[in-house]
């Protein structure tokens, strides 16, 4: 079950008007599609993509057309354009196996 704290900031939510020249983290993240938490982390590491209302985070339009540049670019994360496959690991041998 949700949080109340995670219902009231953790999901995106669409904003009045799509076309409006500030918006928050919810609403930025509606509109790019894209999770909210994720959004923070972003806005965290690139710090000179947002401003603050009080203690509000807000974006506005120049923002948000980087921030969706860098997510079409591709991995963000880690600067690659796929995220990283996973690997499984090497499978365990019986002992009698190498005779």
């Amino acid at each position: 079950m949700a949080t109340r704290a995670y219902e009231l900031y953790g999901v995106p939510i669409p904003p009045r008007d799509p076309n409006q020249e500030f918006m928050t983290v919810q609403e930025t993240a509606h509109e790019l599609k894209c999770s909210v938490s994720w959004l923070r982390r972003f806005l965290k590491a690139n710090r000179h993509l947002h401003s603050y209302s009080g203690r509000r985070i807000i974006t506005n339009r120049d923002d948000r057309a980087a921030i969706y540049e860098a997510l079409r670019a591709g991995d963000p994360r880690k600067g690659r354009t796929l995220p990283r496959q996973r690997r499984r690991p090497a499978g365990r041998t019986p002992a009698l196996a190498g005779r």
